[in-house]
């Protein structure tokens, strides 16, 4: 039996108009690119691949399920640019087959910065999609699959109303180095709390900074849900860049790609595994991928194809598609996944260097969180002396503020050109990376500026 989970990051960033030091406005972001691009992606990708999605949980009864984290920068450029395209995923969520996962609302590096802030971005999410979805996320995925240990500590103390934990685990990306000779097509879980950070009998504990809350039984043990340990899903990198990156690559010794011969592909893990955990951008599918690489055909047919390779002689089949907080409640963990040092999905080393590798990033970031707390000083003041104008004035910049925490501003300022720099330049809408960091300072100094005059 192979269990596929499907997942897919869907993310536009509010991209920045040209801003030099002479600009004074506080109007940063380029509404006339951005509602272009939200237009041009729908067409090549989320109207067709969403409807094609719709059409083949109809057309397999249910048998056929797929998972989404949907950033809350997307959803405004949705509201704004593309409404229907909002209504496409409404729909999904009404099919009962797909299960949205939550983040952080502006896809930041929050959890590396701001304690505070990511766990405001994610409560923010997580209000998002209960709007537009009807859903309560139970399963997370941080910004870029970036994953370490204390981030399954950090989930761990978020919690329901009730006091129960929120999360069943998270998705992450399986990294060779930390994996060794292991299968990524288990569920895991993080190591075991260390001693001296176990909660005390007061609610704090010896070592932990963050406080008391932790779930984890008394051998550390880090708990989710209905005391299930808290479970790692591990994308199947190698399966899941086939069809991301390699899929219209003619020079692949594997081209063309068949639907048919992907599913074999799958089905062969069955002994190594019961997971085939297949998570990529969305764009993946007309973006990226363009429609005359076949690549709507392929999805058209890959779930029939799976569910073939493995067909019984009564005409049911030993692979299913699977949600991934199915995946968490039906399978239990097989050993740890022990990550000490941050790892994501970008790049060829799987790390942060995309959005942290060179001093301009560093200080881009730096500069970014260190006017949180001003910022968030100054909002306090303001609703303690009950002056609208002056809250409201802030509530503006904070909302300006938190597009910029946004990771894509800081992944154009990359100067890695090597293996993964044409990917870079990809997606950057700047002419070098020098570029695109002196017009983030000059944002981010306007930003200053404004909170100085509040």
């Amino acid at each position: 039996m192979a269990s596929t989970v499907f997942y897919f990051q869907v993310h536009q960033p509010h991209r920045l108009k040209p801003y030099s030091v002479f600009h004074t406005d506080p109007f940063y972001f380029n509404e006339d690119a951005n509602g272009e691009i939200a237009e041009k992606v729908a067409n090549k990708c989320y109207r067709p691949t969403t409807k094609l999605i719709l059409d083949l949980i109809k057309k397999h009864e249910g048998n056929f399920r797929v998972s989404y984290a949907i950033t809350g920068t997307v959803i405004e450029q949705w509201k704004k640019f593309t409404p229907d395209v909002l209504d496409l995923f409404v729909q999904l969520a009404e099919t009962g087959c797909c299960e949205f996962v939550a983040e952080t609302y502006y896809h930041s590096l929050s959890f590396l910065y701001s304690q505070d802030e990511f766990h405001q971005q994610v409560d923010m999410h997580t209000a998002l999609v209960q709007e537009h979805f009807g859903q309560t996320p139970n399963v997370f995925r941080n910004t870029e699959l970036i994953y370490a240990n204390e981030l399954s500590r950090a989930l761990a103390k978020i919690t329901n109303p009730d006091g129960t934990p929120r999360f069943l685990g998270a998705i992450c990306e399986g990294v060779d180095r930390h994996l060794g000779y292991r299968s990524p097509n288990y569920v895991y879980r993080p190591p075991n709390v260390p001693a001296d950070l176990l909660p005390r009998p007061d609610g704090g504990s010896a070592g932990d900074a963050g406080g008391g809350g932790l779930c984890c039984d008394k051998n550390g043990v880090i708990l989710g849900p209905n005391n299930r340990p808290f479970g790692l899903l591990l994308k199947n990198y190698k399966l899941s860049d086939d069809i991301a990156f390699r899929f219209g690559n003619k020079g692949w010794e594997e081209y063309p790609l068949s639907a048919e011969k992907f599913a074999k592909w799958v089905h062969q893990i069955n002994g190594d595994g019961y997971l085939c955990n297949l998570f990529m951008d969305y764009e993946t599918f007309g973006e990226h991928q363009w429609a005359d690489t076949g690549i709507f055909q392929f999805l058209e047919h890959l779930p029939t194809a799976i569910f073939d390779v493995a067909k019984k002689a009564d005409g049911t089949t030993e692979n299913h598609f699977i949600t991934p907080s199915e995946a968490l409640a039906q399978f239990d963990p097989v050993g740890e996944y022990d990550v000490p040092d941050y790892i994501s999905w970008a790049d060829t080393e799987r790390d942060l260097t995309a959005w942290r590798g060179n001093a301009m990033q560093h200080n881009a970031l730096e500069e970014t969180y260190r006017v949180e707390k001003i910022l968030k000083d100054r909002l306090v003041e303001a609703k303690s002396k009950n002056d609208p104008k002056k809250l409201q004035d802030i509530e503006y910049i904070v909302t300006d503020w938190r597009k910029l925490t946004t990771s894509d501003h800081f992944y154009y300022m990359c100067t890695k050109y090597w293996a993964d720099g044409d990917v870079h330049k990809y997606f950057s809408p700047y002419d070098s990376p020098y570029d695109g960091y002196i017009n983030f300072m000059n944002v981010l100094d306007n930003v200053k500026t404004r909170l100085a005059k509040v």
